[in-house]
């Protein structure tokens, strides 16, 4: 049995595309249920004329995961463990063939199977710096064969049995728990978490699950529209990793998450010191064409082009022009240093 569930807080504005994808699928779903979240607007109503189920939840006030929560605590239980649950955000569009590919994966041992994304039109520019940087995430993990570090929460199929092993982990202990009483961490997702597909991730690794993102199992998600909106989004995803590290501490699990960490900041050390000594020798009328930092910005500047190439030619080219992606870069930075500031002050978090 494949059931899809899908959260959504007022997205009315693109459930219709959302749900047209699930019912197109090669393998159709036995069961589609949108959780409505607090809506304001018709999204209950239009997805109901899409044909799918509504559940609306109760009191919900821990976002995504409390109402994926109050699902999943009323129906997981009802699922036989070989069940199949496909979780996927209500602004996600699948490729046709996602849920055929991703169950043959499952059917190959794997307990998770997630998506490989990419970015829909629209944005400006600002959402073609995101294409751009959703082509790169996806051409990494074609090259590691579906070696993903997180199962996206774009959309991702599930095995009922692992669902079921992480509340039950989270209530035995099996899993790093943030509260002293069992009862209030029995759940699939983590409502502490600011980034609670990428904390699952973690819980499913632990209990010894073997998960994959398979390059064929694609879909299209939104992208930001504004500066604005993507320095909050990066700033939630980046905190939430870091304290998901934390959270867990140094295993053999963790440890190329943590290694992730470091590298982000010796490439940001890396931009300090080419724009500082750029910027100063310019000041002083001492800027000269040293080969090794010639050489530096070629090298960047053909990553760029040829790790967007599945793009286009155009887009590659843009790419290759270094002034067009170095903004983008230094958000995301600057993303990465405010992210453990907060986390190490303990700042108040926010979705």
């Amino acid at each position: 049995m494949l059931t899809v569930i899908i959260p959504a807080h007022n997205e009315a504005d693109q459930i219709a595309e959302t749900l047209d994808s699930v019912f197109a699928q090669t393998t159709k779903p036995d069961k589609c249920v949108v959780i409505t979240d607090n809506c304001t607007d018709q999204t209950g109503e239009i997805a109901i004329c899409k044909g799918a189920e509504v559940f609306a939840t109760d009191g919900n006030r821990y976002k995504k995961a409390g109402a994926l929560n109050q699902w999943l605590d009323q129906n997981l239980p009802k699922l036989a463990d070989a069940d199949y649950v496909l979780v996927m955000d209500a602004d996600s569009s699948l490729d046709k063939a996602f849920t055929t590919n991703a169950t043959r994966w499952i059917r190959k041992g794997y307990a998770a199977c997630g998506g490989v994304f990419s970015g829909k039109p629209g944005g400006g520019f600002v959402g073609m710096l995101q294409r751009n940087e959703y082509a790169r995430y996806a051409r990494d993990v074609a090259h590691k064969r579906g070696k993903t570090l997180v199962l996206t929460g774009t959309a991702t199929l599930f095995t009922a049995g692992c669902l079921r092993s992480v509340v039950e982990g989270r209530r035995s202990g099996k899993l790093p728990r943030k509260s002293k009483q069992p009862e209030a961490e029995a759940h699939v997702y983590d409502t502490k978490a600011l980034t609670e597909d990428n904390e699952l991730t973690f819980a499913l690794l632990h209990l010894g699950y073997k998960i994959i993102a398979p390059a064929e199992c694609k879909l299209q998600t939104e992208v930001m529209t504004s500066w604005h909106d993507l320095w909050k989004q990066r700033h939630r995803w980046k905190r939430g990793a870091i304290e998901n590290n934390v959270h867990y501490g140094l295993t053999r699990y963790t440890i190329k998450y943590w290694g992730l960490q470091v590298w982000g900041f010796i490439g940001i050390l890396a931009t300090i010191v080419y724009l500082s000594t750029t910027i100063f020798a310019a000041a002083t009328g001492n800027l000269q064409l040293h080969a090794i930092w010639m050489i530096v910005t070629v090298l960047f500047c053909l990553e760029r082009a040829i790790t967007v190439r599945s793009r286009g030619w155009r887009q590659a080219l843009l790419a290759s022009v270094l002034v067009v992606e170095m903004g983008f870069d230094l958000l995301l930075q600057a993303v990465h240093v405010k992210a453990l500031g907060d986390a190490l002050r303990r700042a108040e978090k926010a979705w």
